[in-house]
């Protein structure tokens, strides 16, 4: 009885230093394992957005000592900028960067985002964007993860006729994507709806006379060749709200060590994208003028017209929301909010000395 009873003993030991050494050894390969993931953005490869979307990737994989690794797809070489949400969704890609503009409706409390609240710089709306998500997490978002949003200061057109004035945007046709070109229509000019990657092409054909978009596509995109004027009118100035997402299943499927990680180095590229967003649009403003361009900025009492054309817009947005079924009072709660944020987000740029080729004068370079 006493042996039978010590074989027993020795078997559930033995059973126990099974399940630890298979627990063991899973756990090893769960930390070597080398896990592939494919990152679609519609950038150029030599954009500055698009060369920092490549560091995050190597950040990630550097930070994971190589258990991650991730093959970055630019310039639409895997999906277009209007397919890559869903292509997210699905798994064709399992992370990907776009914004809204390119599926207007499906983010449509995020759009709010695209209002012309007038955004001093790139690096106050990426900040103000991911506070408002952070602070309302939309539903839209919930077929995927979020990592992060982060906006240009959108408040530029770029034309081949000079606008100093309301006046001068009559008649004149400008691509002007979403929500964008109802801010377009407010300041009396024609949007037109065209893939970043035709716009060139549709100016130089004289298709379009221009786009309303950020400052530094006069190089990034190379609008400085075909447009001799850069009109800066962040007075009424909107955001393209772009988004950085990871594919639902493939987001919950990695360790927890690997999560934080992923987070973590989004959280940093949060600020970093706002900064280059502004290094970029002074980059552009330099380009514009090495080409001979003419950069026109709006005085204050024009300013204070534009402003006022566009103010519609915002209780229009609050009404087509309500129409849909979600709370009116809610839409002007969001809008509020970033409004504020606007102003706590400005004031730390200028406490921290941060410049901005955009903006009032205390930010400006």
């Amino acid at each position: 009885m006493r042996k039978k009873k010590i074989s027993v003993i020795a078997t559930g030991f033995l059973c126990i230093g099974i399940m630890l050494a298979v627990s063991g050894f899973e756990a090893a390969y769960a930390k070597t394992k080398i896990i592939t993931l494919t990152y679609a953005n519609y950038f150029p490869p030599t954009h500055k957005m698009s060369k920092l979307q490549e560091q995050f990737c190597s950040e990630i994989e550097k930070r994971t000592n190589g258990r991650v690794k991730i093959t970055y797809h630019p310039g639409g070489a895997v999906l277009k900028a209007t397919r890559i949400y869903d292509g997210v969704v699905t798994g064709l890609a399992d992370i990907g960067y776009s914004h809204c503009g390119y599926t207007r409706g499906r983010f449509i409390i995020t759009e709010v985002l695209a209002l012309p609240l007038g955004y001093p710089s790139g690096w106050v709306a990426t900040h103000v964007a991911n506070d408002f998500y952070n602070e309302f997490k939309p539903k839209e978002w919930d077929e995927t993860h979020m990592l992060y949003l982060h906006n240009g200061c959108a408040g530029c057109i770029h034309s081949t006729k000079p606008v100093r004035t309301l006046e001068d945007l009559k008649g004149v046709t400008i691509r002007a994507p979403g929500a964008v070109g109802d801010t377009l229509r407010a300041l009396g000019g024609t949007p037109r709806d065209l893939p970043m990657s035709e716009v060139y092409e549709g100016i130089s054909k004289n298709v379009i006379n221009g786009s309303m978009t950020s400052m530094e596509c006069a190089k990034g995109w190379k609008f400085a060749e075909v447009c001799k004027y850069l009109i800066d009118c962040w007075q009424i100035s909107h955001v393209h709200p772009f988004y950085v997402v990871m594919n639902k299943d493939k987001w919950n499927k990695l360790p927890q060590d690997i999560k934080k990680i992923f987070t973590e180095v989004s959280e940093e590229w949060i600020d970093k994208a706002g900064k280059t967003w502004d290094a970029a649009n002074a980059e552009g403003a330099e380009y514009t003028l090495s080409l001979g361009n003419e950069i026109i900025r709006l005085t204050a009492e024009e300013a204070a017209r534009w402003q006022k054309a566009v103010e519609p817009l915002t209780d229009a947005y609050i009404k087509k929301i309500a129409a849909k079924g979600f709370s009116a009072e809610e839409q002007k709660e969001h809008v509020n909010f970033i409004k504020e944020r606007v102003k706590y987000w400005t004031k730390k740029q200028v406490e921290l000395g941060i410049k901005s080729p955009t903006g009032p004068q205390e930010i400006r370079e």
